[in-house]
């Protein structure tokens, strides 16, 4: 007799999760939220959102799929219905939501496209649909215990992997082999993925922020600027360390110490009601003081979570305060076009006394220096 599969237990931390998006919801002045970008439905369920959608009202979660997905949809029983369409998703989607009564359905204008709002007003009545944004991204600024054990996860992923290649390293290799080597021994210790794509840049190429990996080699006494992350569980990290094969010129040295000193001043003002502006202007006034302020031209640091880049963002013109619970990068960089660039990146989770670093790899010259 063959034994009857159990239904999964799905773990608490989603069912607070879909309370507290209800609770958006309500605030919004919203009935139900159709839900369109994966990586929300991936916050509200144990499910990846993949080519689906998921329909949140008062009582109900809907998630639309299709059978590519039936195995995994099965871990949803108990916590959300399943509907499998067998055709295109706007008609499934009008299906559903004419056989509905909510007369308030917001959309999430941020990931929607145009052509399928439009096709959605056809079908359901413009009436019914408001276009809405940050309903589910502003309630996952702040992390569950659990969010923080992944992206920790995450980052000890790849701080154990950049430890192994970092030793390797010689000059003579190039940017593309660096990068494959790493994200190699990230995905050989458990990565789902690079959290986005890998940045490794020597000499004149550290002086991109997002430079691509290529041929160029690395030599002595260049810098070597990384900028990588690794995935468990959804949920990303995202570092960046400079390296020196020898001695650095007196200019990059000057330069390292200016960053690391912005850098770890940042951190220092990282707290539950610090506005994201103020911690911006510690790390750039510091910079600036040093005659390097046309020299950091992003943003100070960003939110990280199920995605790389997340609110809140740590910049001059944002308004906004860190709440504790928040996870957030702090990454003030100085960029010398033609000669290289210094960026200092790391974690951090924002506390109700002050920021806490969840990565732990050394800042120093002399350890950057092999």
């Amino acid at each position: 007799m063959a034994k009857r599969s159990r239904t999964p237990s799905i773990p608490a931390y989603f069912k607070e999760r879909l309370s507290r998006v209800r609770t958006a919801i309500r605030e919004a002045g919203c009935d139900a939220l159709l839900i369109t970008n994966p990586v929300d439905i991936r916050y509200l369920t144990p499910f990846s959102g993949e080519a689906s959608c998921a329909y949140v009202t008062a009582r109900s979660l809907t998630v639309i799929s299709d059978a590519r997905f039936l195995v995994e949809l099965e871990e949803l029983k108990g916590h959300a219905r399943v509907v499998v369409r067998k055709g295109p998703m706007v008609p499934a989607l009008v299906e559903l939501l004419a056989d509905r009564t909510e007369q308030r359905i917001g959309v999430q204008g941020e990931s929607i496209t145009l052509a399928i709002f439009e096709s959605l007003k056809k079908g359901v009545g413009a009436k019914r649909l408001r276009s809405t944004g940050g309903i589910v991204a502003g309630v996952r600024l702040i992390k569950g215990d659990e969010e923080v054990r992944a992206i920790s996860r995450a980052i000890k992923i790849q701080q154990d992997a950049f430890v192994e290649v970092a030793d390797r390293i010689e000059p003579g290799w190039n940017e593309s082999e660096v990068c494959a080597e790493l994200e190699w021994e990230m995905a050989t210790r458990g990565s789902e993925g690079p959290a986005f794509h890998t940045i490794v840049a020597s000499k004149a190429n550290a002086a991109k922020p997002h430079a691509t990996p290529g041929s160029t080699k690395i030599t002595t006494n260049a810098p070597l600027l990384i900028d990588w992350g690794a995935t468990s569980g959804g949920y990303r990290g995202d570092l960046t360390r400079v390296l020196f094969f020898g001695k650095p010129s007196r200019e990059m040295r000057t330069v390292y110490e200016v960053v690391r000193e912005a850098h770890a001043s940042a951190i220092d003002t990282v707290r539950d009601g610090a506005r994201a502006s103020d911690v911006d202007a510690v790390a750039r006034g510091i910079i600036r003081d040093a005659g390097y302020g046309d020299r950091f031209g992003h943003a100070l640091g960003h939110g990280i979570g199920l995605d790389t880049h997340e609110a809140p963002r740590i910049a001059g013109e944002v308004a906004g305060e860190l709440r504790a619970g928040m996870v957030v990068t702090i990454e003030p960089g100085v960029y010398l076009p033609g000669v290289g660039g210094v960026r200092i990146e790391d974690d951090i989770l924002v506390t109700l006394r002050g920021g806490r670093r969840l990565s732990s790899l050394p800042t120093d010259l002399e350890w950057a220096c092999r």
